[in-house]
């Protein structure tokens, strides 16, 4: 077969994304915490941008964004002028950057990568540092002592315990084999072979450390755990050893299968069981020091006084920065001859233009998508989850004219404050569950579990409601569901079977009764 090289001329369309553009569009995608983490970087690398606090004002700045952005400013300043440079050059490169992602389409969900500043590894901040000068008072909680941590209080007792230099060493090997919840994640073989110590000795160790502080810690197992625990109480008789080493059948609730392994009877396994719940799986987990983040609402929604909603963004998740035009002026003139410099100074500029742009863009997103999903989502607000309207991300793309992939970056990671509590944004889009009548109103997926769950809850011992029955329950309501999808929706929420829920509703009346 004969090969020969040709030339031909293709024409082709292609969506072409500046890095500046596609760093916007990510921009959507963070958190408040990133978002300031990534902007106090930028301040800190561009002489021509500042992060200011709500209290401090600069003359010759502009801001970024208001602190509230209201309905009829949203739509009225989507096209606003940008304040403009005293050198037409930066004038001209900054105009050249597209930062507007409204009609993105294609979601960044794949492998290509973009030079950005890399905020999350390297930035770095001190104790009283955050939003200050220096000289500014500082917080003196961020100067305590640290927290002992599950090794630092096992050490310690170590130290006590052991006086031979050879049991030290295998408890501090054995200690460093702890997990977060205090189990034994090695083996003791290993430990054994690894350490050239006799196994009596690696035991007799491991016995003396599973009496520390707290009950339960250096279990190989959740049984070994607990029965440590009633150990320590003088609990662990026959019987409740053979219920701990038969924990599958508790986790099935097989009544009946328990009360003839342990010997007792229904009474006393209801005892047994209680004595259970008291004990603490995961003895370690109180010397966690790692903090939970408080959540902060990224959009306020209150009742208004027209008997509408009023939506609000948070202006404490909304960094401002400011552009020091008077910095830029007063630079530029000095280095009409150096070259290098000229050039820095106006990237910078154009770096702190298109920051400016993209974060007014994003607090203009934010506004809208929220506004949408309160106009959409009117009935919970007011009535409660029973009338969460079913909703997708397209059906809010429609209605305000983005595409849904700025949707789905909108809703990641942001927060909404309601009088019903405050919610993910994304949990306001559920599925559709079709209505059980002719031309009705569909059902939101979360409002159809919630009934599950309100069922379950009324259901008494002599009337357990089965899967089929909470189906007929709501057909009758109107909710047209098949049985394995609330069947699905019940294990999703941890709702036992009818069999286990008859049997355990049935013990706890009869031990309320005795």
């Amino acid at each position: 077969m004969a090969m020969s090289a040709g030339l031909q001329m293709r024409q082709s369309q292609s969506l072409v994304m500046t890095p500046q553009l596609m760093q916007s569009i990510r921009l959507l995608q963070f958190s408040h915490i990133e978002l300031t983490r990534f902007i106090e970087q930028e301040v800190e690398r561009n002489p021509l941008l500042e992060l200011v606090n709500a209290e401090s004002e600069h003359a010759d700045a502009v801001p970024e964004v208001a602190p509230e952005v209201s309905l009829e400013q949203t739509a009225a300043s989507e096209d606003a002028t940008w304040a403009e440079t005293s050198d037409s050059q930066t004038e001209r490169m900054t105009s050249e950057i597209d930062a507007r992602y409204e009609n993105v389409f294609p979601d960044d969900h794949g492998t290509e990568r973009v030079d950005q500043p890399e905020f999350l590894d390297n930035w770095k901040s001190m104790p009283g540092s955050e939003g200050g000068q220096a000289g500014e008072g500082c917080d003196l909680d961020d100067f305590a002592a640290r927290a002992p941590t599950l090794r630092d209080h096992v050490a310690e007792q170590i130290a006590f315990a052991f006086a031979e230099p050879a049991e030290k060493l295998i408890a501090t090997e054995l200690a460093d084999q702890l997990d977060a919840a205090g189990y034994m994640v090695g083996e003791l073989a290993e430990t054994v072979e690894r350490l050239g110590a006799a196994p009596e000795q690696v035991d007799a160790v491991l016995a003396r450390l599973q009496e520390f502080e707290p009950a339960g810690i250096f279990a190989r197992s959740l049984s070994e755990c607990l029965g440590l625990q009633l150990k320590r109480k003088d609990r662990l008789d026959p019987a409740m050893a053979a219920l701990v080493d038969n924990l599958e059948l508790l986790a099935r609730r097989d009544f009946g299968a328990l009360t003839r392994i342990c010997g007792v009877d229904e009474e006393d396994l209801l005892e047994m069981m209680a004595e259970i719940r008291a004990l603490d799986p995961k003895p370690g987990t109180r010397f966690e020091t790692g903090s939970s983040e408080l959540i902060v609402p990224d959009v306020s929604v209150r009742p208004a006084a027209d008997g509408g909603w009023t939506v609000e963004l948070n202006p404490d998740t909304l960094p401002r920065v400011l552009v020091n035009q008077t910095y830029f002026t007063t630079v530029s003139g000095k280095m009409q001859k150096n070259t290098a410099g000229q050039e820095f100074l106006s990237e910078c500029l154009q770096t702190a233009n298109w920051l400016a742009r993209s974060l007014d863009q994003r607090a203009r997103t934010i506004m809208k998508v929220a506004t949408e999903i309160v106009r959409q989502q009117d009935a919970f607000l007011l009535h409660g989850v029973d009338h969460l309207r079913p909703l997708n991300l397209k059906a809010v793309a429609e209605a305000i004219g983005m595409h849904e992939s700025t949707v789905s970056r909108v809703t990641s990671n942001k927060y909404m404050i309601t009088p019903r509590g405050v919610f993910e944004l994304k949990y306001f889009f559920t599925v559709s569950i079709a209505s059980a009548q002719a031309g009705g109103d569909a059902h939101s997926a979360e409002s159809v579990r919630h009934r599950i769950r309100v069922l379950v809850e009324q259901e008494t011992p002599e009337a357990v409601l089965s899967d089929d029955d909470l189906v007929n329950m709501l057909k009758k309501s109107g909710v047209e569901i098949a049985r394995r999808t609330v069947a699905k929706y019940r294990e999703a929420m941890a709702i036992p079977s009818s069999v286990q829920r008859r049997r355990e509703k049935r013990a706890r009346a009869r031990a309320a009764a005795v």
